[in-house]
């Protein structure tokens, strides 16, 4: 399969395409990184996105900002942060591969362990990733021409937990390789409007 990994140079991203390159054709996307460069905020770089990739069988998001800061001082325009990213610009993939993949293709978006455990700081965060879980829902039962749509909601990554690990207190964390699976899980497997819930 040809398999389009927006995000790729992350640490979950590198993951996924280690996992899915041993058995798929792999074009990595980044906002200025990988083999094509797009912002999932703008729809029109996405649909733009899917011109110059041509057709592909599976797409997975592993990108997207959200405003880790307290409650009390955020503002709307703050706010929107994570709304536009990570979850308008996951919406907008989801929009235009709808039409761009191959029939029977497969999209994977990403939320994150704070929808059932969350945590200081992130209400941005839960609300951005609710919502996307609450999309792929949705859109699971109108999506068209054999494509499903699945989330995959990772814990704190081992490999982030120097970064992360203070807002998560008592956390287990866990690999980015394993967390990849369930990615892999996704696009090879045949449920849809699912989250995988990895921690």
């Amino acid at each position: 399969m040809k398999v389009i990994v927006i995000g790729g140079a992350g640490t979950v991203g590198k993951a996924i395409v280690e996992e899915l390159g041993r058995r798929h054709d792999i074009v990595t996307v980044g906002k200025s990184s990988g083999q094509l460069q797009a912002d999932i905020t703008d729809y029109g770089q996405v649909q733009a996105l899917f011109k110059r990739a041509g057709k592909a069988d599976a797409v997975v998001v592993a990108a997207g900002i959200m405003a880790l800061e307290p409650l009390a001082g955020m503002t709307p325009e703050r706010f929107r942060v994570g709304l536009n990213s990570k979850l308008m610009g996951q919406v907008h993939v989801a929009l235009a591969a709808q039409h761009a993949l191959n029939d029977g293709g497969s999209i994977t978006l990403t939320s994150g362990i704070d929808v059932y455990h969350p945590i200081n700081h992130a209400t941005n965060a839960v609300t951005s990733n609710s919502a996307v879980e609450g999309f792929v829902r949705g859109a699971a039962i109108e999506l068209a021409r054999g494509i499903r749509i699945n989330a995959v909601a990772p814990g704190l990554l081992t490999e982030s937990k120097e970064a992360y690990g203070h807002l998560f207190p008592g956390f287990e964390t866990v690999a980015a390789s394993r967390v990849a699976l369930a990615y892999a899980r996704s696009v090879e497997g045949a449920q849809t409007g699912q989250t995988y819930k990895i921690w």
